[in-house]
């Protein structure tokens, strides 16, 4: 068994690719939940949307989000990998907003061995994450809001639990189309570690702006992520290398961009330069870094779909389904 189970975690943590810096739990947490965020680089947290999945990426985003809307998501991982879940948000009179949400993730069956190889049987491994959302609208131009996440992981004979709570704030300017956000994510730590490790929640600070572009159907974004780690060590580097300032200085921009001919729908792409050197360096060039996808907006209905890497041996498609009861 812990042959498997280091196996295992030596294949989660192939999608954020840090963890040389300290041991990061939980790192699924860093997965989108929404298929535009997704592709817009896999890091947004300013784009405004009528989805209940947007708070995921930024709590204060809810406040966006029509009364009684109901969405589901589902994204292909690696190795017969899925992440899917729910979500359910509703409106408490003018200026409060509270979701609830359930996220899963399974990493397909896995063989279970001894320390000789021996296969034993097999084990499902599964992240599980039980989260509640509240946003709150400050002025005409400000809004608040905060996640409470609770993240279970069963790696066969191996558990793991986690409280992380996420704080988030956004300026949004319509006659301007200008939004701002800040986030604080995953500010928590491990209740229960796997096999008595000391391990981290991947705590992430992030800054970032979506902008209209006058008299065109654009908007633009820009994203700064892991804006407290500024070490080389955090980063997954090619034998270890040191990074150099340039680039590791672009390791915490994502870019972004969505064209929306009519309200109806929209198309967008992104690029992550975090991404794209460290699947790279990890020896999977192909398209690294880069995302896309679109969707759907009608009054009740939305859908979205996008395609991304996250991990080295495959491509992700990322779908959202979403309806106002």
């Amino acid at each position: 068994m812990k042959k498997s189970f280091s196996l295992l975690l030596s294949s989660l943590l192939a999608f954020s690719l840090h963890a040389q810096e300290a041991v990061y739990s939980q790192t699924v947490l860093r997965l989108p939940m929404s298929s535009h965020v997704a592709a817009l680089g896999g890091e947004n947290i300013s784009a405004i949307e009528d989805t209940p999945w947007a708070g995921w990426s930024n709590p204060a985003l809810y406040a966006g989000v029509s009364n009684h809307s109901l969405g589901l998501d589902f994204m292909t991982y690696a190795n017969g990998g899925i992440w899917a879940g729910a979500q359910f948000v509703k409106a408490f009179g003018k200026r409060h907003t509270g979701a609830v949400t359930a996220q899963m993730m399974s990493y397909g069956s896995m063989d279970e061995t001894d320390e000789f190889g021996n296969v034993l049987g097999d084990f499902s491994p599964k992240d599980m994450v039980i989260g509640v959302g509240y946003s709150y609208l400050l002025s005409d131009y400000w809004v608040g809001g905060a996640n409470l996440n609770m993240i279970h992981s069963k790696y066969g004979d191996y558990t793991a639990f986690a409280i992380g709570v996420d704080l988030g704030v956004n300026y949004f300017d319509e006659e301007k189309d200008f939004s701002f956000s800040a986030t604080l994510k995953n500010i928590g730590a491990p209740l229960k570690s796997f096999d008595d490790r000391t391990e981290r929640l991947p705590f992430n600070m992030q800054l970032g702006f979506t902008k209209g572009i006058s008299h065109a159907p654009v908007k633009v974004s820009l994203t700064m992520s892991d804006l407290t780690h500024w070490k080389s060590d955090y980063y997954f580097s090619e034998d270890g290398e040191k990074l150099k300032f340039g680039k590791l200085l672009l390791n915490h921009f994502v870019i972004g961009l969505d064209v929306a001919p009519s309200d109806l729908f929209y198309l967008s792409a992104g690029y992550n330069f975090r991404r794209a050197y460290e699947l790279k360096a990890a020896g999977s060039g192909h398209g690294a870094g880069l995302s896309f996808g679109g969707g759907l907006t009608l009054s009740r209905f939305k859908l979205g779909v996008s395609y991304a890497k996250y991990h080295v041996s495959t491509s992700s498609l990322l779908f959202n389904v979403g309806y106002k009861i």
